[in-house]
């Protein structure tokens, strides 16, 4: 024990995310592995902390004003939807998201809306100029009185802004262009991205005002910085979206005043970002006729159904190794449907090239797409075109068989408001072979994915081997 106190005494260097002390520099941090976040640190001071006034006197549960905390709505009710129902007052939102995905176009429509409602709102810019910043509000038409445009760097002239201002919401784009004097480190460094979102959180818990914060990402798509930085906040937000495509979707990841599994979608196009509430028909390609290769599959982002296309083509060798390439598509769930096609069902792909894609840049990882791309692999291979009005939903095993998924009424009902005719989902126990009809669309169970193969009349005794 006397060890382990000496040896904490001589500590002068602690990880930033841990606490771990450490007599000397290190690059990586030997409790939690982060890197770079060792850094030099002062001795505790000995003895205890003493009593100091308090801010507010502590009161019965029951006495605490809810209204207090109630959401206001943004003005984008997509946002809403994933916030729960819209900002809170004294909450602290983190919106990451990678560079041109749209973030500053979103807030500043956020801002937009609610100076609308003649509430004032404060946009702080470091990354750009206020000039600059003002090009996008004439574009979208968002000008009005009540909001108010700064361009800084400094966090003290920040909180002094919002001492003049006095708005209802600030927006800080983006937190890592913050620097706090008298504090080490550059701006977007671990020490001072701490301290300048601290301090933007504490404004938010005493004046109880809403502060949204934008956040970098790193190469692999982690939010930049401390992790502590998602531990101050109230709600971490991931805005997603591909370059080639104008699609984007906003997901929670912390939330604590609503759900985490709600999705919002949005539009981003020359005139702005707008509200997507009907997104399936960016998924779904309009064909003019029936088309070999195909298949439609509802997979659930968040607590919203949403019908995605898979498409698939199998051609000839053009190599001595057969090529396996995918887009939207887990490559290893891929390789597992072309082996239980190949063992289970008699369809030889081990020679072939195969390609596979989503329609509109949806991204499938969920398992209950498996029997969709399991549809449109058969269909390319034999050049059987699907049946029109068709959607497969369900989990391929090893074995064959086919295993139940989450939400299958929701994603029936979706399916269903879209006009499909004919769904084809696992079955329970039982219940193999049982027809049913949901909202007008038929729905047939099947035990395993040559059952729905030949259901779809996509089942043939031809064996297809290296190409023969």
């Amino acid at each position: 024990m006397a060890t382990t106190s000496r040896s904490q005494s001589r500590a002068t260097y602690r990880c930033s995310e841990c606490g771990w002390p450490t007599t000397k520099w290190v690059g990586r941090c030997g409790e939690c592995q982060a890197w770079g976040s060792v850094a030099e640190a002062g001795a505790a001071p000995a003895g205890r902390t003493a009593a100091a006034p308090v801010s507010t006197p502590a009161v019965p549960i029951g006495k605490v004003p809810a209204q207090d905390a109630a959401h206001h709505p943004s003005g984008v009710p997509e946002l809403d939807r994933v916030l729960g129902g819209g900002l809170v007052p004294g909450a602290a939102v983190l919106l990451a998201g990678e560079p041109g995905v749209g973030k500053s176009t979103l807030l500043l429509e956020v801002a937009a809306r609610t100076a609308a409602r003649d509430q004032r709102v404060l946009y702080v810019t470091g990354e750009e100029s206020a000039a600059q910043v003002r090009l996008r509000p004439d574009r979208t038409d968002a000008v009005h009185d009540q909001l108010y445009l700064a361009a800084e760097t400094d966090l003290g002239a920040v909180l002094t802004h919002i001492e003049d201002v006095r708005p209802r919401l600030v927006v800080v784009d983006s937190v890592q262009t913050i620097g706090a004097s008298g504090v080490d480190g550059v701006p977007g460094g671990v020490t001072q991205v701490k301290e300048v979102a601290a301090a933007l959180v504490r404004v938010a818990k005493t004046r109880a005002i809403t502060v949204v914060l934008v956040g970098h990402v790193t190469k692999d798509g982690s939010i930049a910085g401390p992790r502590v930085l998602e531990h101050l906040v109230d709600v971490v937000l991931q805005f997603e979206g591909e370059s080639g495509s104008r699609f984007r979707m906003v997901r929670a990841v912390k939330n604590r005043f609503g759900p985490v599994d709600e999705v919002g979608c949005f539009d981003l196009g020359p005139e702005g970002i707008t509200a997507v509430t009907d997104p399936t028909g960016i998924f779904v390609e309009r064909h003019h006729g029936r088309v070999a290769g195909t298949c439609v599959a509802v997979t659930m982002e968040g607590r919203r159904p949403l019908l995605a296309e898979v498409q698939s083509l199998v051609a000839g060798v053009a190599q001595e190794r057969p090529r396996r390439t995918t887009s939207g598509i887990d490559g290893s769930r891929l390789a597992m449907v072309l082996a239980v096609l190949q063992q289970h069902c008699g369809i030889g792909l081990a020679g072939r090239d195969v390609f596979a894609s989503t329609v509109g840049g949806a991204k499938l990882t969920e398992p209950a797409a498996d029997l969709a791309l399991a549809i449109a692999l058969a269909s390319s291979h034999f050049l059987s075109p699907t049946p029109s009005g068709v959607v497969a939903m369900g989990e391929i095993g090893l074995s064959g068989e086919l295993r139940r998924v989450r939400d299958v009424q929701q994603r029936l009902a979706e399916a269903a408001r879209l006009g499909f005719e004919l769904a084809v989902v696992p079955a329970d126990v039982g219940t193999s072979g049982r027809r049913r009809t949901v909202d007008g669309m038929r729905v047939v169970e099947v035990p395993d994915v040559g059952s729905a193969l030949q259901l779809l009349d996509l089942s043939r005794t031809l064996h297809v081997v290296d190409g023969g």
